[in-house]
């Protein structure tokens, strides 16, 4: 049987650090009403005048097709609405509604202070090092993309 490669642990440790992550933050995420993917859009627009479909995408890293679902439900929902671009009438700015920027005083400080609780008893050196790491198993991946 061939010898396993030393870089399997680390991806599959990653991979159930992100999947850990994602359940937890999820259920939070859903307990106040909305889908992970809708939250980050109302999180990625509030406290913004609002944005193009492309740069939110971007921001959010939602692919085109899925993101025009979402938003169509979040405006269903009186929390999102599509404005007219002050120069190019070919896009659109998609923004919050005034009950979306309440929703996102809401939702978005009360996410936050989930996300503390799970990182309490951490400290300063704790997130230096994690970020080190990840930044570090980043820019092997940016190598080859560049």
């Amino acid at each position: 049987m061939p010898k396993q490669p030393e870089f399997l642990p680390t991806l599959r440790a990653l991979v159930e650090c992100y999947q850990a992550f994602e359940a937890s933050s999820a259920a939070d995420i859903r307990a106040a009403g909305l889908t992970p993917p809708q939250f980050d859009i109302v999180a990625t627009l509030g406290n913004t005048a609002g944005m193009t479909a492309t740069e939110l995408g971007e921001k959010t890293l939602i692919t085109k097709g899925t993101l025009t679902g979402i938003v169509d439900r979040l405006v269903a929902r009186g929390w999102v609405e599509r404005a007219a671009h002050d120069s190019d009438r070919r896009c659109q700015i998609i923004r919050l509604t005034q009950a979306g920027e309440r929703l996102f005083s809401t939702v978005f400080p009360a996410h936050m202070d989930y996300l503390a609780q799970r990182f309490a008893g951490t400290g300063a050196a704790d997130h230096a090092r994690w970020r080190e790491a990840l930044r570090g198993l980043e820019q092997i991946f940016r190598k080859e993309a560049s």
